[in-house]
């Protein structure tokens, strides 16, 4: 699996992403396991014409010690479908550029 991960967090960090994440993320059942949808501006069109698939989310994984993003563009409504798969370079470089606008927010440096 292809991701982005920042590692080498403190328990500080820790704290302070969780409390992030559990407010604006939505949790997925998986303890850990958040969902940051994709804005609709950068879907590809294949996935904007499926709006019954919407919303095309990243799985973000937070552990003590680090933060992993999945390169993997999912839906939430199916366990397969075409729009599924990795993230374009615009997706990557958006998702890229949230998780950093965070750690910056949060100011945390790693």
């Amino acid at each position: 699996m292809k991701q982005y991960v920042i590692d080498g967090l403190t328990l500080k960090d820790y704290t302070a992403l969780k409390e992030y994440l559990d407010k604006y993320l939505e949790s997925a059942t998986i303890g850990g396991i958040y969902w940051l949808e994709l804005d609709r501006d950068i879907l590809t069109p294949e996935q904007a014409e499926h709006t019954d698939c919407s919303p095309h989310v990243f799985a973000l994984m937070l552990e003590e010690s680090y933060l992993s993003c999945e390169l993997l563009v999912r839906i939430k409504t199916n366990i397969k479908c075409d729009c599924m798969g990795y993230a374009t370079k615009q997706q990557r470089d958006w998702l890229v550029d949230w998780a950093d606008a965070v750690l910056e927010k949060l100011s945390i440096s790693v």
